[in-house]
């Protein structure tokens, strides 16, 4: 695909929405198949995320939100059972599988991507009875859409507050849906000209319902602004990029010109979970659990964690009240690795592990400091013992790994959390690696909804 897009009518020069909308038209056969891979494995890893979510108390409260909204069989599934209107399944399934906050995320968008636009894109492929390849493809160009936002709003739009799971999310979950839908160029135009002005999602609701609610939020805002483009309503001719269009009114300056070559998809730098916490955690807890090996908590004299300065206003909670909340600090995650703790359990993380003694104790001894060296992705630190002996590790989360060895530590994840339930997925991955276009999304309904 070229990086220039065709000059749409009325419009005198190729615009950053126009370049958007260039990238939502590309075909499938453009895109690397390493990408088509690596979106086949945020597949079997939402489905994981999101069957396991489906008996959190949020989701019995997304299902019963859905409940009062009414559904048949005509609509589409929902994680845990049921059918509703596609809007409301995007609200509800973009939810539950954000529960566990145990889903993929991309650093460069600052966000978790297949939360938000996966629910989009499955409500629409249902409701257009289109195969599994459609269903992965569209997810592919949605990520890179929202990757693409994601960059231009820049750090300091989710520094000051924003959650960009939500915000930009919500327009990969346009694109995404709009392809499915059958959008054309002037439908999706306005389709994500509606979605700036629906667009949401604050980081104040972390540790709360409120966090997963905003990856659903942004898959139903993208479904809501599809469904309303295709029925004619109209919109600012780009409420995106425009004059006090959401880049202006949500970003002091946009961070990068989108005007950047489109060729090389940026989606292949998305990271999977592997522990169910914070992905801000993670770098920690992969450097601590070599070097913890032996050490008990009343072993230890003082924790030095350095990271990079972003995550210290996302996870470096001091005194976890809940459950949720312990998915947010440092301290805890620090305690639970060395105590032996798994923490990829998804029934681990209780209240009363927020309240723990042990857990409460040491974390005094924790002590988590910025460090401007170190990526986003990157953790260091030293384990000083009460005898004076000092461990040390650093990791970079950033390392490659390629989509079969991804999709094979999936498919371990889907039994270590799913347990017997993990059979019927497996099954699923074995088939989307032989013939995705011989899947009917419908069959990817009918796994989730049990």
């Amino acid at each position: 695909m070229s990086d220039a897009s065709p000059v749409p009518t009325g419009h005198t020069a190729v615009s950053p929405l126009d370049l958007l909308i260039d990238l939502a038209k590309r075909a499938p056969r453009d895109c690397a198949p390493d990408a088509l891979s690596l979106a086949r494995v945020s597949l079997a890893d939402w489905l994981v995320c999101g069957i396991a979510g489906a008996t959190e108390p949020v989701a019995g409260k997304m299902r019963a939100f859905a409940a009062a909204e009414g559904g048949t069989e005509a609509g589409a599934s929902l994680f845990g059972g049921g059918y509703a209107p596609a809007r409301t399944a995007a609200i509800v399934n973009g939810t539950i599988s954000h529960a566990l906050d145990y889903d993929d995320t991309h650093f460069d968008h600052v966000g978790h991507l297949s939360v938000g636009i996966y629910p989009a894109a499955l409500a629409m492929a249902e409701v257009q009875g289109v195969s599994a390849d459609d269903l992965c493809a569209a997810f592919l160009i949605g990520a890179e859409s929202a990757i693409r936002i994601g960059r231009v709003l820049g750090a300091a739009h989710y520094n000051r507050g924003f959650h960009q799971t939500a915000t930009a999310g919500a327009f990969g979950a346009t694109v995404a849906a709009g392809r499915l839908a059958g959008l054309d160029e002037t439908q999706m135009r306005a389709a994500l000209s509606l979605c700036a002005t629906r667009a949401s999602g604050l980081k104040s609701q972390f540790g709360t319902m409120g966090k997963p609610l905003n990856a659903g939020i942004a898959a139903s805002n993208g479904v809501e602004a599809v469904q309303l483009a295709g029925l004619g309503l109209s919109s600012a001719d780009d409420g995106i990029f425009g004059p006090q269009g959401f880049v202006e009114t949500h970003a002091d300056t946009a961070a990068e010109p989108f005007l950047e070559s489109l060729a090389d998809l940026r989606f292949m730098d998305n990271r999977y979970k592997f522990h169910a916490c914070c992905h801000g955690l993670h770098a920690m807890i992969e450097g601590l659990r070599p070097i913890a090996a032996g050490v008990a908590l009343e072993d230890v004299e003082k924790l030095e964690v350095r990271t990079n300065a972003r995550w210290l206003r996302v996870c470096d909670l001091k005194a976890p009240r809940t459950g949720l909340e312990v998915k947010f600090s440092y301290a805890w995650l620090a305690g639970m690795v060395l105590s032996g703790l798994e923490t990829g359990e998804r029934g681990l993380y209780t209240d009363a592990l927020a309240q723990d003694p042990g857990l409460v104790a040491f974390a005094g001894k924790v002590e988590v400091l910025a460090d401007d060296t170190l990526s986003d992705q990157q953790g260091a630190g030293t384990l000083t013992l009460r005898d004076g002996t000092t461990r040390s590790y650093t990791h970079d989360l950033a390392a490659p790994v390629p989509p079969a060895e991804l999709m094979e530590r999936v498919s371990t994840k889907a039994c270590t959390v799913l347990g017997a339930r993990a059979a019927p997925v497996l099954q699923l991955v074995e088939r989307l690696n032989d013939d995705p276009g011989a899947v009917p999304a419908r069959d990817i309904g009918a796994l989730i909804r049990g």
